[in-house]
């Protein structure tokens, strides 16, 4: 069997003989080097890694914990690696979290398949890493940036053949217990700015590398290209619901609360909504006939498909703006200050900023979320890597009309803005526009692995798509 090397991280000796013990159960495992003190994410570190393996395959583990190789597990990464010629293979684990009773309890930990799309610097491959040396040591020496941060990111996108191995090989120590709502917002932390600064470079070279990246040019939006008739109000903001009786009149008071010098309205597509929800918009809309309370003949809508019957309805103003039935604005100025943007810089969406809340809209931890990481130049590029865009997001109805959001209920606010971007420019909004508010209701707060890994893998397939569309270019 052909040799294996190990290297690992440790931040205290006492980790170590329980991951050698681990790794020597194994009958193909022929010699471990551990690099104390370092960090994989150096590209020194990944330099001396390079230097120092002598075996066909090294095996990087990421993590501090003591890590359980299951049966065998070393010759199956072998065996796989030898029939499809990887250059790097990563496979589904188990987890150990803490039980009630503070007993360890295992859990199943099933990855995604790493497609051409799968730009994210924080993509979940686990916590072992397998690849050929040969690769990795071409991938390494091609490097001619230092980074402090992201020298793995950068090694794993220049791996021509990733392989996924959907078996569950070893156990790990989940060491991040935090929810899924709580992590959404790392990368926009400004704590972690520093890193980010790093990861957009690096996706940056990629793209540039494979032929997607787009220069900073732009269409501006052409009326002249467009059906510009039968627009009776300036703006619209949009609300897609589905039973939130407890916060949809919030939503709605904010939108109709707006302070401008145009008209506007406020269309709510309600979802065939079952808890009463329905009850009090059709109160609200008899009220106030700025409210347009649109029930969908349709019974296969999500979220994507309600923004479009809403943005084809004759009562949709010229701009159309995001507002969630849990959600409100955060003065009376948000919707002014969106169709001034418009105006001002020519673009066909628009992105603000956001401060998240608790349900009584007091702040809370990671607070604003501007997306600062945006710029003129690269926000179009780096997109491809990020998660989101930001919030509220407001589009020119003409052009949303002809492109349409795919009719899903995660994700489509994020391929339509990929799509906008690839040839319009996106205004961009610092002040906080609005308030998004964290509750036990929020349909991403705490979702298990088999969701997480539902949406990962559908925003990858949007960024596959979008790639090779740019790729075309």
């Amino acid at each position: 069997m052909s040799t294996v090397e190990c290297f690992a991280l440790s931040l205290s000796g006492e980790d170590i003989p329980s991951t050698v013990e681990s790794f020597s159960e194994s009958l193909s495992f022929k010699g471990v080097t551990f690099m104390s003190g370092s960090t994989f994410r150096s590209t020194d570190t990944l330099r001396s890694i390079a230097e120092a393996v002598r075996g066909k395959y090294l095996l990087i583990y990421t993590k501090t914990h003591p890590l359980e190789m299951g049966p065998a597990a070393l010759d199956r990464f072998v065996s796989i690696a030898e029939d499809t010629k990887a250059d790097m293979l990563y496979s589904d684990h188990y987890t150990l979290v803490a039980g009630q009773d503070g007993k360890p309890v295992r859990l199943s930990h099933p990855l995604i398949d790493c497609q051409k799309g799968a730009l994210r610097d924080d993509f979940d491959f686990g916590s072992v890493l397998v690849f050929r040396s040969v690769s990795f040591r071409r991938a390494v020496r091609s490097m001619d940036r230092d980074y402090r941060f992201g020298a793995l990111y950068d090694l794993r996108l220049r791996m021509k053949n990733i392989v996924h191995i959907n078996e569950y090989l070893y156990t790990e120590v989940e060491t991040d217990g935090r929810a899924s709502g709580e992590k959404q917002f790392d990368y926009v932390n400004p704590r972690n700015r520093e890193v980010q600064v790093e990861m957009e470079a690096i996706c940056t070279e990629y793209l540039k590398r494979t032929g997607a990246w787009l220069k900073p040019e732009f269409k501006e939006p052409d009326p002249a290209d467009f059906d510009m008739s039968g627009f009776k109000v300036t703006a619209s903001v949009i609300i897609p619901v589905f039973n939130r009786v407890r916060t949809v009149r919030d939503a709605v008071e904010s939108a109709l609360g707006q302070q401008c010098d145009f008209p506007f309205n406020v269309i709510v597509v309600d979802n065939h909504s079952c808890d009463g929800t329905t009850a009090l918009l059709r109160e609200m809309a008899d009220r106030d006939p700025r409210l347009v309370h649109v029930v969908p003949e349709r019974m296969d809508l999500g979220i994507g498909g309600c923004w479009n019957t809403a943005v084809h309805h004759e009562c949709c103003g010229e701009y159309a703006v995001q507002l969630d039935s849990d959600d409100v604005y955060s003065g009376p100025d948000t919707l002014q200050k969106v169709v001034d943007t418009f105006r001002e810089q020519k673009c066909a969406m628009v992105i603000g900023s956001y401060m998240i809340t608790d349900f009584d809209m007091n702040p809370i931890p990671p607070g604003i979320i501007d997306h600062r990481e945006w710029t003129e130049d690269n926000g179009r590029n780096n997109a491809l890597r990020i998660n989101g865009l930001g919030a509220p997001r407001a589009f020119w109805t003409p052009l949303l009309r002809t492109l349409n959001f795919p009719n899903t209920s995660y994700g489509e606010d994020y391929a339509i803005g990929l799509r906008i971007s690839r040839e319009y420019r996106i205004g961009r909004i610092y002040d906080v526009l609005y308030c998004c508010r964290r509750w036990e209701g929020n349909s991403d707060a705490a979702l298990d692995i088999s969701r997480i890994n539902a949406n990962n893998l559908y925003k990858d397939r949007i960024r596959t798509w979008e790639l090779e569309a740019r790729m075309k270019l």
